[in-house]
């Protein structure tokens, strides 16, 4: 039930709109003008009937105190968890009641790192993690809305591509100079564009030797000195992708020569961990004498090749695990044929074409051109 009560105090009007929360609950909030209270009773009886109502009192909480919270319920990795802590401890508006948040205090605060000097990535980075706590409490109904939304960020530079690709020649240079165990790793993100994390997770369960696909389903972190398993880094990152016969007959050599083949490549009886999978490409390139690369490389190897045979935006993006499109464009759009490429290309058919015709004006092009 909702109501509106007019009261003069003072020899002041004030009109009163009460309602019940959904608790049960009365609530009253009080108005000078008799239009306000009825816009505000209209908004509240809607929210109330759509079960998007957010009582104002859960509002009071802070965004530092509600991150608290929140955090003990993840189950992202630690990375993440260090990010997000970051950027609620640097957040201006941390100490203010979530209720009371408006855009203003986050455009105030990305002015302050601006003025801080920060880069546009870093401060793009800090907003996208308070962001994701504030929506959080947007679902658990203390906010109605997210104060973030709408906001302008400053705009990340579009930097030259600096990627650096190994050719065939030194990709097959560092498997021949890595030992077994490393090679198969290797081999896994050279032909199948694992991560190393993914690399270091991969199970002999995970292969699906019928249809060659290998499932992407855990990546190995460290945490207090130990490696232990998680999930893929994002649910774009759990993934099936097909390999070719040769990436199958090579894990097949390799995991009939190991005792327990749990892990597809191990250390001591443990699952390699990024840190000494890295440490392994690292021998194997200096002893091929292959410089200038990193683990990293045998991914945009991978995705390189993928592009060149002519898969679209979206299969590229499938394969490597990108949690969008957009991401794989940002990285390798540079390696994609432009519009110019494919002009070109498809004029050259048409000259081939004629060419193939005897004619006058073909065959009086040759040498023509300026030097």
């Amino acid at each position: 039930m909702s109501s509106i009560e007019k009261r003069t105090r003072a020899g002041r009007i004030r009109w009163y709109a009460r309602w019940r929360g959904d608790d049960g609950q009365q609530r009253t909030r009080v108005f000078d003008r008799r239009g306000d209270a009825e816009q505000h009773l209209a908004r509240v009886v809607v929210s109330l009937s759509t079960g998007a109502y957010v009582d104002p009192r859960r509002g009071k909480i802070t965004l530092e105190t509600f991150h608290t919270t929140w955090a003990a319920r993840q189950v992202g990795s630690p990375g993440t968890a260090r990010s997000v802590d970051l950027s609620v401890r640097s957040c201006t508006f941390k100490a203010v009641p979530l209720g009371k948040v408006s855009p203003g205090h986050v455009e105030q605060w990305v002015k302050t790192m601006t003025s801080a000097g920060l880069a546009a990535s870093t401060i793009r980075q800090r907003v996208d993690c308070v962001r994701t706590v504030l929506r959080s409490a947007v679902r658990d109904r203390i906010l109605a809305g997210d104060p973030t939304a709408g906001v302008t960020l400053p705009r990340v530079p579009r930097k030259a591509s600096t990627m650096r690709i190994p050719t065939a020649e030194q990709v097959a240079a560092v498997l021949d100079a890595a030992d077994d165990t490393i090679r198969v790793g290797l081999t896994l993100a050279a032909f199948a564009g694992l991560r190393s994390g993914e690399v270091c997770g991969l199970q002999t369960g995970d292969v699906d030797w019928f249809k060659r696909v290998i499932q992407v389903r855990r990546q190995v972190q460290v945490a207090g000195g130990q490696p232990v398993t998680r999930a893929p880094k994002s649910k774009a990152s759990e993934r099936s992708i097909p390999v070719a016969q040769g990436v199958l007959d090579c894990l097949a050599a390799h995991l009939s020569t190991v005792v327990d083949p749990t892990f597809v490549i191990t250390r001591g009886g443990s699952p390699h961990t990024p840190r000494t999978f890295g440490e392994g490409w690292t021998q194997a390139a200096a002893a091929a004498g292959v410089a200038g690369f990193t683990l990293h490389d045998l991914r945009h190897w991978y995705a390189s090749g993928l592009i060149a045979a002519g898969l679209d935006v979206v299969s590229v993006q499938h394969a490597l695990g990108h949690g969008s499109a957009t991401v794989t464009l940002s990285t390798y759009s540079h390696l994609w044929p432009t519009a110019e490429d494919r002009t070109r290309e498809a004029s050259a058919a048409l000259f081939g074409q004629v060419a193939s015709v005897p004619s006058k004006i073909i065959g009086n092009t040759a040498g023509t051109h300026p030097a």
